[in-house]
């Protein structure tokens, strides 16, 4: 399975979205540091996720997400 999420920094107050296809590796990544954008701007907790068959939907999910940030649409996703 393949997820496109959003995680949420507890210092910054600000969004990511991403995708991946194991959600807790890569929410430990990004609270290790090992994601180069986010150094030092944890830590991160999950806010929403969405699982799709394949990568390409994910893929294609996150890219959806990130063009509507901020918007309405993004705010219904991470207050459910």
């Amino acid at each position: 399975m393949y997820y496109a999420y959003i995680i949420r920094s507890q210092k910054t107050k600000r969004y990511y979205i991403g995708s991946t296809n194991d959600i807790d590796r890569r929410l430990q990544e990004h609270n290790s540091n090992n994601t180069e954008s986010l150094i030092n701007k944890g830590p991160y907790f999950l806010v929403h996720k969405e699982e799709f068959v394949t990568k390409n939907e994910a893929i294609k999910r996150e890219r959806q997400i990130k063009s509507y940030k901020g918007g309405n649409a993004f705010k219904k996703l991470i207050l459910v």
